[in-house]
């Protein structure tokens, strides 16, 4: 016998998507909370959108449901709850201002160029809310000596990273922070990712790495200065 959820299923899939009060009411419902979720900083006075737990369940429920499963069988009874708190802590960058690890800086003697690299990061696509991964390769000059610690700029990227994101925008938004809040005379960024989206559907193409980078300051104007900071972080797909 057909169970309830079956049923229901069928019932939305007939239904439209969204209608347009759906999506003015959902536009109207962020506009009411302040969300931090792309821009290198969050402003003073933001307070980031509470994630909504009992709402992602319910969500994930009905996904269940309509690629044909049964949500109160066992093995899936608890699964909507398990996703809420994935989602609640894969995206936490959402509720963070990434930026604010990098406004506590040091003065040094040293000039010279301070690279960290293969900084694991995981992501998640925006497009399939499916994961990408790989390494990031942060290097920056310091400008009047002023440094930061190592450990802030990991925390950075993986702060960024824990967003609905695109690997390109995710490069930017590391770089200009870097860039802005430590008044850096040249910054150097390279991720390399895998990204399951194309490890695992579409293409179907495993173990092909994306690559992106993005140069601010000395490393952007001088192709000299690129040249000698790319030595050092160059990524370990490339050869090195």
């Amino acid at each position: 016998m057909a169970c309830r959820d079956s049923a229901a299923a069928l019932r939305l899939s007939s239904a439209p998507v969204s209608s347009l009060d759906e999506r003015l009411a959902i536009s109207e419902e962020f506009s009411d909370h302040k969300c931090v979720s792309h821009g290198p900083t969050a402003r003073a006075g933001d307070e980031p959108r509470p994630v909504d737990l009992p709402r992602i369940e319910r969500a994930v429920r009905e996904i269940l449901i309509a690629i044909g499963e049964n949500p109160s069988r066992d093995g899936l009874l608890d699964t909507p709850a398990r996703v809420a708190r994935a989602y609640r802590d894969l995206f936490s960058g959402l509720r963070q201002d990434p930026a604010r690890h990098l406004r506590r800086t040091f003065v040094d003697d040293s000039e010279q160029a301070v690279v960290v690299r293969d900084i694991e990061f995981h992501s998640c696509c925006e497009h399939h809310l499916l994961p990408f991964f790989g390494r990031a390769h942060v290097a920056y000059l310091p400008a009047r000596g002023r440094i930061v610690g190592l450990s802030k700029l990991a925390r950075t990227v993986d702060e960024f990273a824990k967003r609905p994101q695109v690997q390109e925008r995710l490069t930017n938004q590391v770089a200009d922070a870097v860039f802005e809040n430590l008044k850096a005379g040249g910054v150097a960024i390279v991720l390399e990712a895998e990204h399951l989206c194309m490890r695992m559907r579409g293409v179907a193409k495993p173990g092909a790495m994306t690559i992106t980078s993005a140069f601010r300051g000395l490393y952007a104007d001088d192709a000299a200065a690129r040249a000698e900071i790319m030595q050092l972080v160059r990524p370990r797909s490339a050869g090195c």
